[in-house]
């Protein structure tokens, strides 16, 4: 099971860093992933980091700008969102797939993250 935690409400500009914390003892098998769904629009892979930890990749609206990362000593994601925008507003969720896997099999609950311009 995941769960994530630290969306909020910011203003354009600021920042939040968003957690994911996993159950069980197997965290360090799984890749992870961070989603978003805005109203209206589908859900899309926006950061991902293997299970090392030493390989990210990201979605064009938000490299530069946001930094994934694990801990696996404490079975957590991080998501680190820097210059937020207003069109960063979304519910955000995390995931989890076996290493060498192409399906993410395991979701967090997600959590709203609210950008005022």
């Amino acid at each position: 099971q995941l769960a994530e935690s630290g969306g909020g409400l910011v203003q354009a500009g600021e920042s939040l860093r968003l957690s994911c914390t996993a159950s069980g003892r197997t965290f360090i098998l799984y890749a992870m992933g961070w989603f978003r769904q805005a109203p209206g629009k589908e859900r899309e892979l926006i950061a991902a980091v293997d299970p090392s930890g030493r390989n990210t990749r990201y979605g064009d609206s938000v490299k530069g700008r946001f930094t994934v990362s694990r801990d696996n000593t404490k079975n957590t994601s991080f998501l680190r969102m820097n210059a937020l925008k207003p069109e960063d507003t979304a519910v955000y969720y995390c995931a989890a797939k076996f290493r060498g896997e192409d399906v993410w099999t395991t979701w967090g609950q997600g959590t709203q993250v609210t950008v005022s311009s």
